[in-house]
């Protein structure tokens, strides 16, 4: 079997999802080849010749094998500008790669102007001509060494965002072309998203064989005619660390759970599609971060939880994984303890996301967040105390907010603007379904059958331009604002974040 991450995702780590699909085909003696194919097909395109060459894309060129090394250099991350000039000058050596097709590519997105990832006859037109695809020159290269060397009888793919959905579509048409008979499996988040509507058939007959919603190792092997053996396995990072992804040092990501423990906020999409909250025992998380830590000497943990549990997060700091970790979290009475957070830090925590979303108390509690203002103050203030760099998330557009509530969110980021390192302001897409979403007044978002989202006419007339007017001229312009948002990454955000938290603790 092959499984293959496809393009485009961002470059700064390995695929988490397959590599616990690796763990468990291994664990029951399947051979299994897998590919980044998204870290490979970006590398390619980035050395590959270039049509378009003016100045700015000229000199992009000549500096790209520095610019590559850079990001793989701690010591890059203790100057924002500099590092900007290099991800900067990357980025533009990828997007002028596919331009002369009509296709705007970046280090964290694909934007096809014929192609629509929502809309399925888009994706089908991708799989029908491949050729027009930004990658096929290399995927037609490597797939058909992979095919003739391996002769696989199933070919996976791990589609988790709708960047990567074209892309994916254009691989598995091209598969199908070269070898009519392999059987295409097809998993990942966004397949979940898909699968969990409740008006889901399948559009992608011919295409792909079988399809994998949630957690997916037991899934497959089934497929595979095998009967798990197990109900846990380590993931297994072997093969895919040797690929060189830019950042420095081998970052871990690694899930300990599936779905949200809170699992109760208004317009979720976890609760939307009824995922369930699946946690792995936090004694054998921390044996597998120690076995794992061993093994790949990371120079960091990505704890890729929605959010990690109190019981996780005591666990961690009683018994520490020995390198540096961040992760998101709620904002929780257990953060408003100095000395636990303290405890964080000497556990290697170097910074935490936090979902706050709004500095309204009664906009929070319409969202069902579960989330006190105050102790999201005393939280804020603890970690910044403990030396914890804190990424916050904030929510604008929705249902319950007004242009007032709004401002308020402003006034406490201004308040706050000390203890928040990093800042990420979001529009809120209202999802396709749910229970929330039967009671507005909704139509289209996008064109297209798979499209996840729903327009909706906001109740209180706090329509997404005004509140996009609100947050270009009101809320980014105000100082405090605009120096947090200044020092966020750009296109890895808060991939790169913690870097820049340790180089200012060195």
């Amino acid at each position: 079997m092959i499984l293959i991450h496809p393009p485009i995702a961002k470059p700064s780590e390995p695929p988490a999802g397959i590599a616990k699909l690796i763990g468990a085909l291994n664990r029951h003696t399947i051979t299994c080849r897998v590919v980044d194919a998204n870290f490979e097909g970006i590398m390619s395109l980035l050395k590959a010749p270039q049509e378009l060459q003016d100045t700015w894309t000229k000199r992009a060129i000549h500096h790209l094998t520095g610019n590559l090394a850079s990001l793989s250099n701690k010591q890059t991350y203790t100057n924002l500008d500099r590092y900007k000039r290099a991800v900067a000058d990357v980025n533009r050596v990828l997007d002028m790669s596919a331009r002369a097709l009509g296709i705007r590519l970046s280090l964290a997105n694909y934007q096809d102007h014929k192609l629509s990832p929502v809309r399925s006859i888009d994706l089908i037109r991708a799989s029908e001509k491949p050729e027009d695809n930004p990658f096929y020159t290399y995927f037609k290269k490597r797939l058909s060494e992979l095919m003739n060397v391996n002769k696989p009888s199933f070919v996976g793919f791990s589609l988790n965002y709708l960047s990567q959905a074209v892309c994916t579509f254009a691989m598995i048409g091209y598969l199908k072309k070269i070898c009519p008979d392999v059987k295409i499996i097809l998993g990942g988040g966004l397949v979940t998203s898909w699968m969990r509507r409740p008006d889901w058939n399948d559009l992608f007959s011919g295409l792909v064989d079988e399809w994998i919603a949630g957690p997916g190792e037991g899934q497959l092997l089934s497929i595979l005619g095998k009967t798990p053996s197990v109900t846990h396995v380590t993931p297994d990072y072997e093969e895919l660390s040797m690929n060189t992804y830019l950042s420095p040092g081998f970052v871990l990501p690694y899930s300990g759970s599936s779905g949200c423990y809170w699992n109760n906020c208004s317009f979720c999409p976890e609760k939307a599609e009824g995922n369930p909250y699946r946690p792995t025992p936090s004694g054998q998380v921390i044996s597998d971060l120690h076995t794992l830590v061993q093994r790949k000497k990371p120079s960091l943990i990505h704890m890729l939880d929605n959010a990690m549990s109190p019981a996780l997060l005591s666990t961690l700091v009683d018994r520490p994984p020995g390198v540096p970790w961040y992760g998101f979290a709620r904002i929780s009475r257990q953060l408003t303890d100095p000395d636990f957070c303290n405890a964080l830090k000497r556990s290697g925590c170097v910074m935490m996301k936090l979902g706050l979303e709004s500095g309204n108390q009664e906009v929070l509690d319409d969202l069902q967040k579960g989330i006190n203002l105050e102790e999201a103050s005393v939280t804020l203030r603890n970690l910044k105390k403990a030396g914890i760099a804190t990424y916050v998330y904030l929510l604008f557009g929705t249902p319950a907010e007004t242009l007032d509530t709004a401002r308020e969110t402003l006034r406490f980021t201004v308040l706050h603007r000390e203890e928040i390192g990093f800042l990420n302001c979001a529009i809120f897409n209202l999802p396709a379904y749910g229970p929330d979403v039967e009671k507005l007044h909704t139509e289209d978002f996008y064109e297209g059958d798979l499209s996840l989202y729903r327009h909706f006419l906001h109740p209180r007339g706090w329509d997404r331009n005004l509140v996009r007017q609100f947050l270009d001229r009101e809320f980014k312009r105000h100082p405090a604002v605009a120096s947090i948002i200044r020092r966020d990454p750009p296109f890895f955000s808060s991939n790169h974040a913690p870097f820049f938290a340790l180089s200012s603790m060195d």
